[in-house]
């Protein structure tokens, strides 16, 4: 039992300090482009297709062949993580945009609207992001924290299957509502908290607006760029400005993002009560 949890504390604070993916490679000790995106395997699975369709479109002159190979390529990506049982989020994201982008481009026999379902995603994460900058409420920061708590999906799921069954007798049915030791105590953490703390700290606030405002550069970039080409039809610029535009400029906005945000979180740890006494 004590080889396990030693096991589990260490992969924990492994992972807790290398470079993660995504967003999580910001909150990491160390940023590594390549595996904020994904790895080369990540980087391979999101341009794939889009490369694929561009370079047969140019070549053959004709909408249905590309359309189906993109598509065939995203399939096989996720098939591929489904049969070798890796995470799906990514295959399975690129393979939904692909597949909308497709159809749109099929039913309307216009090869540019492969790529107008990225268009609208932009915007509307553009619109997002500068809504909550406006009421201050940075979204990066609801984002950052829950990583940082580690409120995310798969560690409140560890958390679940790791607890403890209770000791304790088992409650009278015969009453429904909790007693006040059940209630939970003010010296519990909640772990909702740190959602909402962050906002009390005014360099965190700045760093996350700032972070924000890193993100709405890129979706207006993209879409300052992609948007004249989509009208004017133009499908090898445009592919080729979507692919320029995605993973490159995405690791680009990320090492901002880690480097505006890791000093207010290194200062956070340094500055709590205990740390401040040893000095």
């Amino acid at each position: 039992m004590t080889h396990r949890t030693d096991h589990r504390s260490s992969a924990e604070h492994d992972q807790s300090t290398s470079p993660g993916r995504g967003l999580a490679a910001v909150t990491a000790d160390d940023f590594s482009p390549l595996a904020a995106v994904g790895g080369v395997r990540g980087m391979v699975e999101s341009v794939a297709p889009g490369v694929v369709f561009v370079v047969l479109f140019v070549i053959l002159q004709d909408l249905m062949v590309p359309l189906v190979a993109s598509v065939a390529v995203a399939v096989l990506a996720a098939v591929v993580r489904l049969v070798q049982r890796t995470p799906l989020t990514t295959a399975l994201g690129g393979l939904v945009g692909v597949v909308i982008g497709a159809v749109w481009a099929w039913r309307t026999g216009d090869a540019e609207n492969v790529f107008v379902w990225a268009l609208w995603t932009n915007a509307a994460y553009l619109v997002v992001m500068l809504v909550s900058i406006l009421v201050r409420w940075p979204v990066i920061g609801l984002f950052v924290e829950a990583l940082v708590s580690g409120l995310t999906p798969d560690q409140v799921r560890r958390n679940g299957q790791e607890a403890p069954p209770s000791s304790d007798a088992a409650p009278d049915r015969r009453s429904t509502a909790p007693r006040e030791d059940e209630r939970g105590s003010d010296d519990e953490p909640n772990p909702l908290a740190a959602l909402t703390a962050w906002r009390q700290d005014p360099a965190k606030v700045r760093a996350y607006t700032i972070a924000t405002w890193l993100w709405v550069g890129m979706f207006a970039l993209r879409l300052a760029v992609k948007t004249p080409l989509y009208f004017a039809g133009t499908v090898a610029w445009l592919g080729t400005f979507h692919l320029v535009l995605g993973v490159p400029l995405f690791a680009l906005v990320l090492f901002g993002c880690w480097i505006v945000i890791r000093p207010v979180l290194s200062g956070g740890a340094a500055a709590s009560p205990g740390r401040r006494r040893n000095r």
